[in-house]
């Protein structure tokens, strides 16, 4: 497995460029530390919209789905710092996945990403996973990219937590298709082809799914930051 576990956290949401560098340098230097240091996390990863909008792409690659649900990390869901609390608000349109690993191929970090959030329509969520687990194979040897991941989101039961109600209501991703590549070009073009919204409803997605490209702007492990 290409990933750094078998599950996830995968995060998106909108940074206005006014607290963009209040933003970075907390995430990079207080929330990585603090995240990083979560026995089960395993890599973080940020990146910033490739086309220079406000988007803001973050993963974690975990030990384990249990990793969600253990008392370590909840402990830091409901006790923010000072500085956590004041950028919390600032996290708009969040959408946030706690998610289990179904497929993963390459390298899961490279100089970009296409993040692709979609559902499965109806009865054929068997077939769009069958069908993208052997695309992700296929993308992971395609030049121009590296890696190629399927995730699929599972709710944690646990209560709200004090981040959340900061933030407000966050929304989900039922799955998430992540290619990850070193020509933004490549990637361009699979969002137009094999990952757009039309090609992948063919596969057994619902309408509507989300295709964003992102450019690397920090990634760490626990031993990076400890």
């Amino acid at each position: 497995m290409s990933l750094l576990g078998k599950a996830a956290l995968a995060m998106w949401w909108d940074i206005a460029s006014a607290v963009k560098a209040d933003f970075e340098d907390w995430h990079s230097h207080e929330h990585f530390p603090e995240r990083l240091g979560i026995p089960g996390f395993r890599r973080g990863s940020r990146w910033r919209s490739a086309t220079g909008g406000e988007g803001v792409f973050v993963m974690y690659e975990l030990e384990a789905y249990d990793t969600l649900l253990s008392p370590h990390y909840l402990a830091r869901l409901n006790a923010p710092t000072p500085w956590s609390t004041r950028m919390m608000p600032h996290h708009r349109n969040m959408v946030r996945s706690q998610c289990l690993v179904l497929e993963s191929n390459g390298g899961g970090v490279a100089a970009n990403a296409l993040t692709v959030r979609l559902s499965p329509a109806g009865p054929r969520g068997d077939d769009l996973r069958a069908s993208l687990k052997s695309l992700a194979g296929m993308l992971a040897m395609k030049p121009g990219l590296v890696g190629a991941h399927l995730l699929m989101h599972r709710t944690p039961a646990i209560e709200r937590t004090t981040e959340q109600k900061i933030r407000g209501a966050d929304q989900v991703a039922d799955w998430v298709f992540i290619a990850c590549g070193y020509d933004v070009a490549t990637l361009d073009d699979l969002a137009k082809s094999e990952l757009s919204a039309e090609h992948l409803a063919e596969r057994g997605a619902a309408p509507g799914a989300v295709g964003a490209v992102y450019a690397l702007a920090y990634s760490a492990t626990p031993g990076d930051v400890s």
